[in-house]
């Protein structure tokens, strides 16, 4: 009977000394809510604020969501932190910021390939090198893009396939975007004969282009010699087209073609065949009439040798 009315004073003088620290803390609790409720409050209005300036220096929904949701989240834990301080749970805050630390380092370690890919998608939205719909080649992938994301950029091929390429990977290499300027030139080889006239060739090609599908008509025409080639001339007829897909690459292109063709069956410019010349006579060797001279002496001594015996 003794210990249990030691056990129940011992209760409460514990309950009396926890009720004396609650009344003790009732103005630190009032003081941590308002500051709690003027932390949710306050992070609102800076998230509402910094989404409206993210958004006029970047289109990138993605970007924005996470730029706003970064700020919201931080001043909801410096807040949270302020709360703890309030309520003299300095030590708590400590141990809060050491684990937080310790767990970051951790995930950084784990996860270094995911954290690179997403610091390279946010630089990729910051600068905007390129955008969905762009033509682009990278990493030896050539498509169109349909897909912005913080992870990846997903290209799809001229040929249909989809790559989903990482960020990291095309933030680091090499990129060529066709898109860009909305104009692309297209350099066509060509050969002709030796026997042409180049001048009155140039002419012909520089008017068979003028009506190129899809020519920038603001851009001149060039047609350039560049080559003495085995069998043929070779100049490289230059012009500039819209460039917004790349079937408006490839279509000029073979329009380009076909209208050279064409304008040289008219003007009977010949486009020669590859001709190949066999010399026997070089140093070391033996001249091929000479050749053929002793196989025909060797065929008639050999006839009359015959006709002999007979």
């Amino acid at each position: 009977m003794k210990d249990l009315n030691e056990t129940v004073a011992l209760l409460w003088s514990k309950l009396e000394a926890w009720s004396d620290d609650i009344i003790l803390m009732l103005p630190n609790l009032f003081v941590a809510l308002i500051l709690l409720i003027v932390t949710f409050y306050v992070a609102k209005v800076v998230r509402n604020t910094v989404e409206r300036v993210v958004t006029r220096f970047s289109h990138s929904a993605a970007l924005s969501n996470l730029v706003t949701t970064l700020v919201y989240i931080s001043v909801l834990i410096l807040g949270f932190f302020f709360v703890l301080n309030v309520l003299n749970l300095d030590k708590v805050v400590i141990s809060l910021l050491a684990g937080v630390g310790i767990i970051g380092l951790a995930l950084g370690f784990a996860f270094q390939d995911i954290a690179a890919n997403f610091i390279s998608g946010v630089i990729i939205a910051m600068q905007k090198p390129f955008g969905v719909g762009d033509m682009i080649e990278t990493n030896d992938y050539f498509g169109v893009i349909e897909r912005i994301t913080l992870r990846t950029v997903d290209i799809r091929k001229v040929t249909g396939e989809l790559v989903k390429l990482p960020n990291k990977m095309v933030f680091e290499n090499p990129l060529t975007n066709y898109s860009i300027h909305g104009v692309r030139r297209v350099d066509l080889e060509v050969g002709i004969s030796y026997a042409e006239d180049l001048e009155h060739v140039q002419q012909v090609v520089i008017e068979a282009l003028q009506d190129v599908k899809n020519r920038v008509k603001t851009r001149d025409i060039e047609v350039m010699y560049d080559a003495f080639g085995d069998s043929s001339i070779n100049f490289k007829a230059r012009f500039w087209v819209s460039y917004s897909r790349q079937v408006d690459y490839v279509g000029a292109k073979s329009d380009a073609i076909i209208r050279i063709k064409k304008a040289f069956d008219a003007n009977d410019i010949l486009i020669p065949f590859p001709i190949r010349t066999l010399d026997f006579g070089i140093k070391g060797g033996e001249k091929l009439s000479e050749e053929l001279q002793t196989i025909s002496a060797s065929i008639k001594n050999g006839q009359h040798l015959n006709g002999n015996g007979q």
